[in-house]
């Protein structure tokens, strides 16, 4: 099995995205979860929804660049997210590198303080990419 960053998504795919962006964000919004949480609970209800509700309790650290400004919590929860689901260390490092490498091109930085400087009011909308971004490149796994 491997990964490939050219792969295309198929159009079941390409939806089930947009539905974990919108269900991710919504999630933040509704003052329940914050970043990181809001991504790994939209990631484990659509990806792996035998996992106990609980783990989410694992990421309730990560909010706000784990609270001290380091880090993108959602970024951190997407991480999380890709070991949860995969379950394959070589799978998650590859995707985890290329989450990284997506957000930092899309927001110049991954710190969480410098995003919400330069970024004000963006951490629901970005909560909801990287849910997407996370689907997105699980959609593309091949055989």
């Amino acid at each position: 099995m491997f990964w490939s960053k050219k792969a295309k998504p198929s159009l079941e795919g390409m939806k089930l995205a947009e539905k974990c962006q919108a269900e991710a964000e919504g999630l933040y919004r509704s003052g329940h979860y914050h970043c990181a949480e809001a991504v790994l609970e939209t990631v484990r209800r659509n990806f792996a929804a035998d996992v106990p509700e609980s783990v989410i309790g694992a990421v309730s650290g990560f909010g706000f660049g784990s609270n001290s400004g380091c880090i993108c919590g959602a970024v951190s929860g997407g991480t999380v997210a890709l070991g949860l689901t995969l379950k394959d260390k070589k799978e998650t490092t590859h995707l985890t590198k290329e989450l990284h490498m997506w957000f930092k091109e899309k927001y110049d930085v991954t710190c969480c303080k410098i995003i919400r400087q330069t970024h004000r009011g963006a951490c629901p909308v970005l909560t909801g990419e990287v849910a997407g971004k996370v689907a997105e490149m699980l959609g593309r796994k091949q055989a």
